[in-house]
């Protein structure tokens, strides 16, 4: 199964920490979590969401971006 990158930011306007999927551009923020560890879960829960959806749709899942292309596009 294809690993797939999240980005994790503290944002002080919600204060709380935001979670970005870059494979999944459709949207800026994914989900959010008061702490770290929260939003990381609740990001990898968006994946299996995601790939779920993506499966039952019959679509091809998305092609994991290398480092290089995170820090392109950031």
């Amino acid at each position: 199964m294809p690993h797939y990158s999240m980005i994790i930011i503290w944002s002080e306007e919600d204060s709380c920490y935001l979670v970005h999927l870059p494979d999944f551009p459709f949207q800026q923020f994914h989900t959010h979590g008061d702490t770290y560890e929260e939003a990381a879960k609740h990001g990898q829960e968006v994946i299996n969401s995601y790939l779920e959806i993506y499966r039952e749709e019959g679509k091809s899942l998305p092609q994991p971006k290398n480092s290089l292309q995170l820090l392109q596009a950031a």
